[in-house]
């Protein structure tokens, strides 16, 4: 499931704090942004950096209708884990793949069919 930033607050510097609709909250250090480069170069504008607001539609925080984070990223960030969609899978062991010796010492990929034989 996504979760949705609703509410955000500048903590000083390069710091803001997030809450999202689950109601799992945390900060965020945006510091790391300014090495970026490209849209990200706004970022050294402390004024910039401090105009975001949340976008309710988007469900994310925005910079003037132009720069944007994906929500699944900052609630990573900001919780420390991943939203359940983005959680890895149960691993079927019957399903992975498994290299096989054959009598004759050859290895096998077991995914593959034999041919000739």
């Amino acid at each position: 499931m996504l979760h949705d930033v609703t509410a955000a607050t500048h903590k000083g510097g390069y710091l803001i704090e997030l809450v999202f609709d689950d109601g799992s909250r945390g900060v965020v250090d945006f510091s790391k942004y300014l090495t970026r480069g490209g849209v990200f170069e706004r970022f050294k504008d402390p004024a910039y950096f401090q105009r975001f607001r949340v976008d309710e539609d988007a469900g994310t925080l925005i910079w003037d209708d132009e720069v944007d984070i994906a929500p699944e990223t900052l609630y990573a960030q900001a919780t420390g884990r991943l939203p359940s969609w983005m959680e890895p899978e149960e691993i079927d062991a019957a399903n992975v793949f498994r290299a096989r010796t054959t009598a004759d010492g050859r290895e096998e990929d077991s995914r593959r069919p034999e041919r000739g034989r």
